[in-house]
């Protein structure tokens, strides 16, 4: 054996093969062992594997021994993440090198750079129509920018995430290319039929993603004599997963990623990668088994990296990709709790949490397995409101009546709404309104008239923050929502993003109110300080490790979303009230479930019971130990 003072680099790679390997192999034999060249590809995998260890820079051999000792990392407390765009956040790579400090006094330690591998030129859908995975968008910089960033981050202790798009690439890629040009070797890289029987039998079942802008599934190319599978726009051309060659051209991209410091891949569009006859060709099984296969192959070469699996779906579906069944603990590290963010707008609106309290205590395990959530209320994306018929008759509601609701609500064209935002991609046969718009605008501080009006606003958004901050997970804010931005509709004069209102919430970030962020009589300052102090709150009580279960329970004030969290050495029970009334929630129901301190961490002060009630403000939060 060897001396573990001189252990190689070969025999640490053999001793991680063999602790995934179990994870790996079986995956691999069920998807491709009967392809021709399965041999030939296991082969190759394996070479890529030991390739990207040996080049693996020392510094993050050495992270991925410190994760090995505390996998538990990115479920701790004192995690918290912000998300931008590059060039709207920083101007370049480099430039976020000088944003440190900023994300300092916030308490961030987790940063996602939206899009940021060399996209198409022109429209590509945000920067996700990727035409070269081994390059970055020549506006922000170079790969090895990329790392140089990724050290500077390393150095202050913060995480680095970024995308990585699985289900498409851009057709200007080198691999489409090729296709195009009738390499039979690269056609097979994806999708393509010579006529339109097999894309007219397939667009049976499926669902239009954008509707508006991108009709149907497939593209005819008549210079080419094919017909390619495009789900999401004409420029996105669709892998073929079913090829083992796939599989192992984004292995290399991950590590390669991996390689110049990457801790997060978030992992875009993955539900769609498996296709099957007769099925929306989401979420199919193969889907997981080469996400799980991805993970191992992180945990062979780069242990140090972790998965976000993007997977905008309702709560039956997304589980999965946090590890169910036979995948439990062995496939995505983080999944975006879509759920939580449409139930906390769900409930804004009518000011009642049951159906918030029905959905997240039905559908959700009070814990997950080496895993656990992205909490956010707002993102880069829409709001699609993925309330099912279900779960809204379980409350005696129409489905589709208060799906129409929340979208003219949020529209603002309800009577006495207080949100302002945008439609997106209205969809007249489903009669599905999806809605964009800043945190802000939705949370009614753009429609505001008065001093009161503002403050209520700002109500709502610490409201949202305090949810994230402690529902279990790593919250996640997105750039300006700290600061209260409000809608931009300067896309509108853009033509590259007139034709999606998404960019309503994409601006530039507001530097000139970054800087004034501790003047009190300004609301963007007001809401940065709240925000602060919740991260701050959060990071200073242990229980909120995202390994501690989380359970929901039914308030007797139903405007009021209730939620336990059960650390062995100190738990606590969060109360937010939805409504714009005083709430009071009877003291023996508080002490039944757990209340023995009567302290709100999240204030970090007493309270004190009136007639035995607690008395909780006008959305208002409190976090009970």
């Amino acid at each position: 054996m060897s001396n573990l003072n001189t252990i190689s680099d070969e025999t640490m790679f053999d001793l991680r093969h063999d602790r995934s390997a179990p994870d790996l192999w079986p995956m691999l034999q069920a998807l491709y062992g009967s392809h021709p060249n399965y041999a030939a590809f296991a082969k190759s995998l394996i070479k890529a594997l030991k390739s990207a260890w040996k080049a693996r820079p020392a510094e993050l051999k050495l992270l991925d021994l410190k994760r090995d000792f505390e996998p538990d990392w990115f479920q701790r407390a004192q995690m918290a993440g912000y998300v931008f765009y590059i060039d709207r956040f920083a101007g370049t790579l480099n430039g976020i090198t000088d944003k440190i400090p900023y994300l300092q006094d916030l308490g961030i330690n987790y940063v996602h750079l939206m899009p940021c591998l060399k996209p198409r030129p022109g429209d590509s859908d945000g920067g996700y129509s990727v035409m070269d995975y081994g390059a970055i968008n020549p506006r922000f910089g170079t790969m090895a920018d990329l790392k140089a960033v990724s050290g500077e981050l390393h150095h202050h202790g913060m995480s680095l995430c970024i995308d990585l798009v699985l289900n498409h690439t851009a057709k200007e890629h080198a691999w489409a290319k090729k296709a195009a040009k009738g390499d039979a070797q690269y056609q097979d890289y994806y999708l393509m039929f010579d006529t339109d029987a097999h894309p007219n039998a397939y667009e049976q079942s499926l669902v239009e993603v954008f509707p508006n802008n991108a009709p149907g599934n497939f593209t005819h190319y008549p210079d080419i004599g094919k017909w390619v599978w495009t789900t999401f726009n004409e420029h996105q051309w669709d892998l073929n997963w079913a090829n083992p060659q796939v599989f192992l051209e984004i292995t290399k991209v991950m590590l390669n990623l991996a390689n110049h410091g990457v801790d997060v891949v978030r992992l875009d569009a993955v539900a769609f990668m498996w296709k099957r006859l007769g099925t929306r060709c989401q979420s199919e099984p193969e889907v997981h088994m080469i996400l799980q296969a991805l993970r191992a192959c992180s945990r062979i070469a780069a242990p140090a990296l972790i998965h976000l699996e993007e997977a905008i779906v309702g709560p039956q579906e997304m589980l999965p990709y946090l590890g169910r069944g036979k995948h439990d603990g062995k496939e995505g590290n983080l999944a975006y709790h879509n759920s939580l963010m449409v139930q906390f707008w769900s409930a804004l609106a009518t000011r009642d949490a049951r159906l918030m309290t029905h959905v997240m205590s039905t559908h959700f395990p009070e814990n997950l397995t080496n895993a656990t959530y992205a909490t956010y209320i707002r993102c880069h994306d829409d709001i699609g409101w993925a309330i099912t018929d279900e779960d809204a008759a379980a409350l005696h509601l129409s489905g589709p009546a208060h799906r129409a609701y929340l979208s003219e609500f949020y529209h603002g064209g309800f009577p006495g709404s207080f949100a302002k935002g945008a439609l997106f991609q209205v969809n007249a046969e489903t009669g599905d309104k999806r809605i964009s718009g800043s945190f802000a605008s939705l949370a009614g501080l753009e429609k505001a008239q008065t001093e009161t009006e503002v403050e209520t606003a700002l109500k709502r958004i610490n409201l949202g923050h305090a949810l994230i901050a402690c529902f279990g997970g790593i919250p996640l804010i997105y750039m300006g929502d700290e600061l209260a931005t409000l809608n931009d509709d300067g896309y509108l004069n853009q033509p590259d993003h007139a034709h999606d209102s998404r960019w309503i919430h994409r601006p530039m970030m507001d530097w000139q109110e970054a800087e004034a962020r501790h003047d009190q009589s300004r609301p963007g300052a007001r809401c940065f300080t709240g925000l602060k102090h919740i991260l701050a709150r959060r990071r200073a009580t242990p229980g909120l490790h995202a390994a501690h279960p989380t359970r929901v329970l039914g308030c007797p004030a139903t405007a009021v979303f209730a939620v336990q969290r059960l650390a062995p050495t100190g738990g606590l029970l969060a109360l937010f009230n939805f409504s714009d009334e005083w709430q009071h929630i009877p003291g023996a129901w508080l002490r039944a479930n757990g209340v023995t301190a009567w302290h709100d961490a999240l204030a970090d002060q007493s309270v004190s019971l009136h007639d035995d009630r607690l008395s909780l403000a006008p959305l208002g939060a409190v976090w009970l130990q």
